[in-house]
Order: structure tokens, then C-alpha cells, then sequence
């Protein structure tokens, strides 16, 4: 009597999910929790590893060799940071990530990160689609900085921060930031911080008492340009026919017929 071979059944695979892959640790990658002013990583230290940000917010600075520091952008869950570290050739950090909130982070190694970019095509398409995104973001940053006047930049960076334009509902209460790192963000003083900030709340645009609300009519100052300086300075506070013959411009003098005469003659 013959006994059947028992055939082994292959267990699939389970399909890979890149939201399990990055939240939970695993080979090449561990969770790490940083407190707020914690760094992730510094300015000048090797580029070893990518970071991505669960929960917190966090934000990304350069200083210069005279020591004047620039805060690049802010960084809020979803976000990865240190891209660079998956360079062909790795090199060093060339910005400082600062948690500015309890952050929690998984970290990637950068062996890991780049094995699981060849090997996985549904993270490498999440990872693309986030660099992207970024670029265009970096890229919009560099036109309101060149075109629009700091106060529309203040107003576009607490709109942004409050996640206005995501889907789903904004965050009202953005994180806590200080008037001096919204300042070094759209290249102004402090002062002028403040003086903006006053004038967004007498509108009503935002609310702060410890903590940061803002509204979405804070749009307007973006979406409707400035009156122009005509409208500002001297239109008049009533529809008045002496109003509006004050506003219209002054025809100018009629010559006198020598005068015309000469002229024709090209004489002046």
C-alpha cells in the first residue's frame, strides 16, 4: 500500500501596505519620540537615514556661516524629512529638523529606505508623490516670496498651517510658533509680525489668546488685490457731484491762439 505524498501548499504573501510599513518599527527602522526643541538631526551631521513624522509638528532651519538662522518650512504629520540621505552619494545634512511639538518619528535607515523603494512599487509611488508635492511647494514658496508683500506671506503661512485647501476640515488652532519664526519664514522683523497680526484680529480674521484660531476669511487677503493707492488715498467718503468733480482728473489749460499758432510752427 502506497501512502500520498503530502504536497506542501505555498502560503501567499501578504500584499505590501506602506501605512503599516510606516507606522510600526521593524528591520532597518524604530519608532522614536522627541520632545519639543529636540532635534532629529542637525546641520553639517552625516545624512544617514530619512525620518517620517506621525505625529507633532516639526520644522526645518538653515544658519548661515555668520550665524543667521532661516526657518525653511514646517513639517506636520505625513511629512518625511531627510530625503537627501537617499542620494547616490550621501553627504551631509544641510538643514536642522526641530520638533516643535511632542513629535513622534519613524526612523528609516537608508539602506532600508532605498531596498524598500526598489522592491515595493506602492511606496516608491507614495514617496514620489510626496516629493512633488514639496517641490511645488518650495516652488510656490519662492514666488510669494519674490511677488507678494510680507503681510499676504504671513497670512498664506497661517493659512497653510491651519491646513486650509486639505482635504478634509481644517485645523483652526494651528501649532504653536513664535512671532520670530514666522518672521525668519516670510523674511521680516518681528515688529512687523506683530503690527500684522494685530490688524488680522481687529478684522476678525484670526483669534489668539495662548493659542492661535484662524478663519477662513483670512483668504481675503490673498484671493482680493490691494485698492490701489488712488482708491486708498483719495476716494471720497461721499458721492457728492462736488466729490466726484474733485476726483476727476484736471483737464489740462487751454492754450491762447499765439500760443497754438507757435506751436504748430514748432517753435516750442
Amino acid at each position: 500500500m502506497q501512502l500520498a505524498l503530502a504536497i506542501p501548499i505555498p502560503v501567499p504573501m501578504p500584499e505590501f501596505d506602506p501605512a503599516i510599513f510606516l507606522a510600526n518599527a521593524g528591520l532597518g527602522r524604530k519608532l522614536v519620540s522627541l520632545k519639543a526643541k529636540e532635534a532629529f538631526f542637525t546641520q553639517g551631521s552625516p545624512a544617514d537615514c530619512v525620518f517620517y513624522l506621525q505625529t507633532g509638528h516639526a520644522k526645518l532651519t538653515v544658519v548661515s556661516e555668520r550665524g543667521k538662522q532661516a526657518t525653511i518650512t514646517l513639517l506636520a504629520p505625513g511629512d518625511f524629512v531627510g530625503e537627501e540621505s537617499i542620494a547616490a552619494i550621501p553627504g551631509l545634512r544641510m538643514a536642522t529638523a526641530t520638533a516643535t511639538t511632542n513629535c513622534t518619528a519613524l526612523r528609516i535607515g537608508r539602506d532600508e529606505m532605498v531596498r524598500v523603494m526598489h522592491a515595493e512599487h506602492g511606496f516608491s509611488d507614495l514617496f514620489l508623490k510626496y516629493l512633488v508635492a514639496r517641490g511645488m511647494r518650495s516652488q510656490a514658496d519662492l514666488v510669494d516670496q519674490l511677488f507678494n508683500s510680507s503681510e499676504k506671506r504671513l497670512a498664506r503661512i497661517l493659512l497653510l498651517m491651519a491646513e486650509f485647501g486639505q482635504p478634509g476640515e481644517p485645523e483652526q488652532f494651528i501649532p504653536k510658533i513664535t512671532q520670530e519664526t514666522l518672521a525668519e519664514m516670510i523674511g521680516t522683523t518681528r515688529s512687523r509680525v506683530s503690527f500684522f497680526m494685530n490688524r488680522f484680529r481687529q478684522h476678525g480674521f484670526i483669534e489668539y489668546n495662548g493659542r492661535i484660531r484662524v478663519h477662513k476669511s483670512l483668504l481675503n487677503i490673498i484671493l482680493h488685490d490691494q485698492p490701489s493707492e488712488r482708491n486708498t488715498v483719495c476716494a471720497p467718503l461721499l458721492d457728492t457731484p462736488l466729490a466726484r468733480a474733485k476726483s476727476r482728473p484736471k483737464a489740462a489749460a487751454k492754450a491762447s491762439p499765439k500760443t497754438a499758432a507757435r506751436r504748430r510752427r514748432g517753435q516750442y
